[in-house]
């Protein structure tokens, strides 16, 4: 049992760090939270593209959205977008934040019938149908909604953030910890003492000796306390997750007006994918691979190919390039069995690294801290507590893991060895069994429970499987449909159609009126 936490050390700096500490001063402004960062090592600055739970966090937090926006190079990011996953040159498909508009409770199954009638329907229908704010995004315009003409489209909890996670870290430091009174020491540990209760000092090369009641190891992934020092086992997910290395570098724009776009562009390449983040001063981008498939040389040389062909918004030429700083970013896929161990507790990379689809990187810091902090509150900790914990962290990255593998399986590329691969592996001998109600994970799909279901509006596996061309809908259901002679019936669907091209329609009009994300940043956030 962990009697008190009166004495909280977080080690390592960078936005897990400080996010750390920032949650802590925040709800225990009476405990002394402490932060140990080392001056030489520098921050890993992953994580530039959010998920809509990171306004949870900020406003946890009650972070004044300006002053951070304006600091760290903010903009806004309303849907996640895929191209090219489905099928080489195959088109792409958003996924976007917030639930659909359903007029008068539709089911969502009426565009699964339209497609069956209508083949040859765009899977890009499928949320331009149902999510008012599409209209927005194919833009690039952004909205308050305060006339309510995007209908169910709230900005507030439908709409997350592209930011520099380097000054996201050092936001949080300056403007938030550091005037709250966190404990700022620079050192580098040299040794840890154990004990058989967990961690009793960090001996630092500045010949200090630091203790605590609770370490909170935010150390990336060397994962200083958890890994090294208590050596817990790590878990890896490399048999459903194939890429263990990136490319990153900054672009500075030509035409910002047409390249800020309010989503992360995800493109599928030979071997991998490329990210773009547009932030307000720059965009953030990526190529995302397997070394397994193809040498560093030659990703670096696919993902420079990428920035100079059409699937960027301006094609950048090779002198262009040259100007560019390249950095190699290689990652591990996985979780560590436990991420709270003794009086150790592991966030962000320390604990685990889903690779970077679906914008998760920060993703399992603000979660695993919610989950923490769920914890603490209860009082002193006891084993059970722990095991609480690291059974509800260890389901939620597990499932996001398949969720991110779904992006490969239902692809149907063959054009390289790397796609092949992805259409022969086994995706499923450790997923567990489900409630046939549900419809929120990979295994739902493996197993075939959901297809007669009604699809959940609030589940992103809708979005990724409509877009793969997976839908929910079965063969029985469809010739159902369409062996119906019922007169009415025939009539009710044709005006529920006729329904879904009219608010299209008004949306499309709404949207023609709206500033674009470039206006809107550039007159209320950099004024």
């Amino acid at each position: 049992m962990i009697k008190s936490t009166n004495n909280i050390v977080v080690v390592g700096g960078g936005s897990a760090g400080w996010m750390t500490a920032a949650l802590m001063i925040k709800f225990f402004p009476e405990k002394k939270i402490t932060l140990v960062e080392s001056p030489n090592i520098p921050t890993m600055g992953v994580g530039e593209s959010t998920l809509g739970r990171i306004k949870n966090y900020c406003a946890m937090l009650e972070i004044d959205e300006k002053d951070f926006m304006s600091f760290t190079d903010a903009s806004y990011k309303m849907s996640i977008k895929f191209t090219d996953f489905y099928e080489k040159d195959g088109g792409y498909f958003h996924y976007p934040f917030g639930n659909p508009y359903l007029d008068n409770d539709e089911d969502m199954r009426n565009w699964m019938f339209k497609k069956a009638m209508y083949p040859e329907t765009d899977v890009k229908d499928f949320v331009n149908s149902y999510f008012p704010h599409a209209a927005l995004f194919e833009k690039n315009k952004f909205s308050l909604n305060q006339d309510k003409k995007f209908k169910n489209y709230n900005p507030v909890t439908d709409v997350a953030y592209h930011f520099d996670a380097v000054k996201f870290g050092l936001w949080l430091k300056e403007r938030y910890c550091l005037p709250r009174g966190v404990n700022h020491i620079l050192g580098t540990i040299d040794t840890i003492t154990q004990t058989d209760k967990g961690i009793e000092f960090l001996n630092l090369d500045t010949g200090e000796h630091i203790s605590a009641d609770l370490f909170i190891d935010c150390s990336g992934f060397r994962s200083l306390l958890l890994g090294s020092a208590l050596q817990v086992p790590f878990k890896s997910y490399a048999d459903i997750l194939p890429n263990n290395k990136a490319w990153a570098c900054q672009v500075p724009y030509i035409d910002k007006s047409k390249e800020l776009e309010p989503f992360t562009n995800c493109t599928a390449l030979g071997n991998g994918w490329c990210w773009n983040t547009p932030l307000w001063s720059r965009i953030g981008t990526g190529y995302v691979y397997s070394d397994q498939f193809t040498s560093d040389k030659d990703a670096l040389k696919e993902f420079k190919d990428y920035l100079c062909s059409d699937k960027m918004a301006i094609p950048r030429t090779p002198e262009q390039l040259e100007n560019l700083t390249f950095r190699q970013v290689p990652f591990r896929v996985g979780i560590h069995e436990q991420t709270f161990v003794k009086n150790v507790v592991a966030i962000g990379l320390s604990a685990g690294f889903i690779e970077p689809l679906e914008s998760n990187g920060l993703f399992s810091v603000h979660e695993f801290l919610f989950m923490l902090l769920k914890t603490m509150l209860r009082g002193p900790i006891t084993q059970w507590d722990r095991d609480v914990y690291n059974t509800t962290v260890s389901s939620m990255f597990r499932d996001f893991a398949y969720f991110v593998a779904l992006h490969y399986a239902l692809s149907n590329r063959t054009d390289t060895e790397y796609w092949r691969n992805n259409n022969t592996r086994e995706y499923s001998p450790d997923m567990p069994q489900l409630k046939p109600s549900t419809a929120i994970s990979f295994n739902d799909l493996h197993n075939r429970k959901m297809f007669t279901e009604t699809p959940d509006p609030k589940a992103g596996i809708t979005y990724v499987s409509v877009g793969m061309n997976y839908p929910y809908l079965d063969i029985v259901g469809q010739k159902w449909h369409e062996g119906q002679e019922n007169t009415d019936y025939k009539i009710k669907f044709k005006d529920i159609l006729a329904k879904m091209e009219f608010n299209k329609k008004q949306w499309q009009q709404a949207a023609e009126t709206a500033p674009s994300l470039y206006e809107y940043l550039r007159d209320n956030i950099y004024e």
